[in-house]
């Protein structure tokens, strides 16, 4: 059975049971008694940020049915993904819906998590609650008012944006076992990829896809922890590489290309000089002179 796809708020609102859209690129309210607790897989074609009190959902990897406390977290849906929930209990809360078109206009409203997954959440404090509360409060009463300008409503929009950035930034920092364990798998994962039958040079996507991660999410907490994007740790780690084969093996430039997944030895050529500032040649002449 094929997933629906909402295209529009207000189809996707209906369907949810929460009111129509104030706008066709802006949408904010609070979620009603009636809200809708269960579906199958669905895709929208735009963003959500539901920021939910009084939740419980099994789904979530840190639930425990021994000790199901209700939590108030901040959840994403972004396009193209799959969503699908489950849920026994009614819970309370704010969702703000922002379409693709709105995105692209305004690129300075797109931030890494806004495409996290669900089961990436950010998990709120007490005060965090309050503060994300009195904006979004703020945003209704500004969106119900018909002369409000767009450019008010944008200016709330990038304001609880940046907010639960900075509250991402206080949860990366705060739970470091958690956050630990993903840089420590993903460097381990790193280092196993040659090991197998590879196809290709490494990305970003295939490490998430193997952690259940989104790659937004995972070069966020790289970035943390590491202070380097995954992308930089991913080259810095085929580089080495190539430096240990250029230096320890007989293999000529474009045998080490194809064993490191590079499609043609000029890639790989690029690439290696990007990283050293030298060719391979050039790098395995430097190293003989050095060593003569």
């Amino acid at each position: 059975m094929q997933a629906n796809r909402f295209t529009n708020f207000k189809t996707f609102n209906s369907f949810i049971g929460v009111p129509e859209p104030i706008d066709n690129h802006i949408d904010i309210g609070k979620y009603p008694e009636n809200t809708l607790l269960k579906s199958q897989g669905i895709y929208i074609d735009f963003y959500r940020i539901s920021f939910k009190t009084n939740y419980i959902n099994p789904d979530l990897p840190d639930f425990d049915p021994k000790n199901s406390k209700p939590i108030t977290a901040v959840f994403f849906n972004s396009p193209g993904k799959l969503y699908e929930w489950e849920l026994t209990d009614t819970f309370e809360g704010y969702y703000l819906q922002l379409s693709k078109e709105i995105i692209e206009k305004n690129r300075y409203l797109f931030q890494n998590f806004l495409e996290y997954g669900y089961h990436e959440a950010l998990f709120l404090t007490k005060q965090e609650e309050k503060e994300i509360v009195l904006l979004y409060e703020n945003l209704i009463q500004k969106s119900s008012d018909k002369s409000t300008n767009q450019n008010v409503l944008l200016a709330y929009v990038n304001l609880i944006l940046n907010l639960v950035e900075s509250f991402y930034k206080r949860q990366f920092a705060s739970e470091t076992k958690k956050y630990n364990y993903i840089v420590s798998e993903f460097q381990q994962l790193l280092r196993d990829y040659y090991n197998d039958r590879i196809e290709g040079v490494p990305t970003v996507h295939y490490f998430a896809e193997k952690m259940n991660l989104t790659p937004n999410y995972l070069g966020d907490v790289l970035k943390a922890y590491t202070h380097k994007s995954a992308i930089e740790t991913i080259h810095e780690y085929i580089a080495q590489s190539a430096k240990r084969l250029l230096l320890e093996s007989n293999l000529t430039n474009a045998e080490i290309a194809f064993e490191l997944g590079f499609d043609y030895p000029n890639y790989f050529a690029k690439f290696f000089k990007k990283q050293t500032q030298l060719t391979p040649k050039q790098f395995r002449m430097r190293q003989k002179l050095t060593n003569s």
